[in-house]
């Protein structure tokens, strides 16, 4: 299992910015664009990136603490 893949990322709709949000709040606060098949894409590159930055410089990882949420039936 890759590092990245521990941590939660998603892509919404944004009514009131009217693009595409790709999010990872364990990491970073999140990324923009019109195509939500690019946003998750690039969304990837820069956990991947932040990841490579924790490690070359020593320091541990966050927790991963966002889990996606369970519909209740």
């Amino acid at each position: 299992m890759k590092a990245s893949d521990q941590y939660h990322k998603w892509v919404e709709w944004s009514d009131e910015d009217q693009t595409y949000l790709g999010k990872c709040p364990d990491l970073i606060t999140g990324i923009h664009g019109d195509d939500p098949r690019h946003v998750y894409a690039d969304l990837c590159d820069v956990v991947e990136d932040v990841i490579r930055h924790f490690e070359s410089t020593g320091r541990p990882l966050p927790p991963s603490r966002v889990r996606p949420m369970q519909e209740v039936i």
